[in-house]
């Protein structure tokens, strides 16, 4: 018995050793397993976060407006139909851009250019109603939305937890590298920091931002806006409307600095359509609303220039 001992010793060591063995094998299965699960659950809530923006909400202008006469009712109608029309086509922008641009983009991109273009339209159905009526006034305060909660996110360009894809475009800034862009290498930089950290917006804006920006150095060549002369083509100004008229042609020249600074200010953000969206745009909106006010002005006395709608687009010079 005492011979046999130390082999049956040595079976138990072995059946005891495989045993843990198999232990240890699968307790490696289930984490793997838990991991991977983990791993989908993370990438899910990162898609249900990007697809849900949150919702535009504006101000009702119908219920505000006083009674209408029947020869501006169709004109009325018409621009109450495009206000819908902006914030539904406001509201699909929001879901196509998740995840782009800095913290300031649902603002700079979304917002401010609905705003504008529903100062323009209220203004249009107030100079209807006042050719036969009262003109309504301060409707301008109902031109400003606001971004619903659950929408937050959206202009953060995404802590959808990934970091994501978008971080990695960061990677472009090699193409600047190979030109001799210089900095480039920092958006790269920038973006790979963003997908280790997992903070998407940070990441993906510093990426893509700096490595276009380092491409031919365009953070020194933003260009300049160049804008129709309205003063020009407007007709004979009765004294009543000078004061008006002149106040509005001094906005508009404000209107064009303002844009120029947004210009050189935002250099190197956005995708290729930046500064359409959120600079030539908002301004042509802006002008639409200015140009109707001095013709309005004129027309109360005189004759009511048209066409000067015309004159609000502008033009990027390189």
């Amino acid at each position: 018995m005492s011979r046999a001992l130390p082999k049956y010793n040595k079976r138990r060591v072995a059946v005891i050793g495989g045993a843990a063995a198999l232990a240890l094998t699968g307790a490696v299965v289930v984490n793997s397993a838990l991991a991977g699960e983990a791993s989908k659950s993370s990438g899910t809530n990162a898609k249900t976060l990007a697809a849900s923006p949150g919702t535009i909400s504006c101000p009702d202008v119908a219920s505000q407006l006083p009674a209408i006469p029947a020869t501006a009712q169709a004109e009325v109608t018409r621009n109450l139909e495009l206000l819908n029309t902006q914030i539904a086509e406001a509201n699909k922008r929001l879901v196509d851009t998740v995840g782009q641009g800095g913290p300031n983009f649902v603002q700079n991109a979304i917002l401010g250019p609905l705003e504008d273009k529903r100062i323009a339209t209220v203004n249009r159905i107030a100079t209807a109603i006042g050719r036969t009526a009262e003109k309504p006034q301060g409707l301008d305060a109902l031109a400003p939305c606001t971004l619903n909660a659950g929408g937050a996110a959206a202009g953060d360009a995404g802590n959808a937890g990934d970091a994501g894809n978008a971080g990695d475009a960061g990677n472009a800034g090699d193409a600047g590298n190979a030109e001799g862009a210089g900095n480039a290498g920092n958006g790269n930089a920038n973006g790979n920091t963003g997908n280790g950290n997992g903070n998407a917006g940070n990441g993906n804006a510093n990426g893509n931002g700096n490595g276009n920006a380092g491409d031919a150095g365009e953070a020194g060549a933003a260009g300049t806006i160049s804008c129709p002369d309205v003063a020009s083509q407007l007709p004979a100004i009765p004294a009543t409307a000078q004061a008006e008229v002149t106040r509005n042609l001094e906005l508009l020249n404000t209107q064009i600095a303002e844009a120029n600074k947004r210009l050189v200010d935002t250099v190197g953000q956005g995708g290729p359509n930046f500064v359409q969206n959120a600079i030539l745009g908002p301004l042509e909106d802006k002008r639409i609303s200015t140009v109707n006010r001095i013709a309005t002005a004129i027309g109360r006395t005189a004759e009511k220039p048209q066409g000067l709608e015309a004159l609000a687009p502008c033009t990027l010079n390189q």
